[in-house]
């Protein structure tokens, strides 16, 4: 006796570089709009996003892709991480457009309406590989630190200066390289 599974559904789109630049564009608008907007009401505003976004019971791609905003709002909120000057901002103004109420696709749309949410945080996420990777060691260091996993482990002051340093570094090669993310970077299975 075989069980059925209920059928899926794949669909694969691929973002041209036109299309990378209109999200570009829109992001780059968020901006704009947010104007001088303080760390707090940009903070709010993404909090709120995911709360109505969670509230609305969206498909399972856009619930994955809105579980990479924690990683983003974590690292602004750590105290330890103390992530300052123009590494904040940058995080700051990837997140800005989770920020503006006014998205591609109005999030009240049933199904469809975070659709470009999670399109521009795998775009956002791709932008932020070397602060959420330097994020993510500095976490598992302080665990490891706290769990007296290695006595040879650097302090965690020490670990959080040079995984910043790295984090830059990796960040000018990237900018340097004009990696942004590409169409090639980015494919999107649903």
């Amino acid at each position: 006796m075989t069980t059925s599974s209920s059928p899926t559904l794949k669909v694969e789109f691929d973002l041209s570089d036109a299309d990378l630049d209109f999200f570009r564009d829109r992001l780059d608008k968020a901006r704009e709009s947010l104007g001088a907007a303080d760390e707090s009401r940009i903070l709010s505003g993404v909090s709120d996003m995911l709360d109505k976004a969670r509230a609305s019971n969206p498909p399972v791609f856009v619930k994955q892709r809105l579980d990479q905003l924690g990683p983003m709002l974590a690292m602004l909120e750590d105290k330890e991480w103390k992530l300052e000057g123009e590494d904040r901002k940058n995080v700051l103004d990837a997140l800005a457009y989770f920020a503006d109420p006014d998205d591609l696709i109005p999030d009240a749309t049933p199904v469809l309406g975070y659709v470009d949410d999670a399109i521009m945080i795998d775009l956002v996420a791709a932008s932020l590989t070397a602060e959420l990777e330097a994020y993510a060691d500095f976490v598992a260091h302080r665990e490891d630190l706290k769990a007296g996993q290695a006595k040879d482990l650097a302090p965690l002051d020490e670990a959080r200066d040079f995984m910043q340093q790295r984090m830059r570094r990796r960040r000018m090669r990237a900018r340097a390289s004009g990696r942004w993310p590409h169409a090639t970077t980015i494919r999107h299975y649903f």
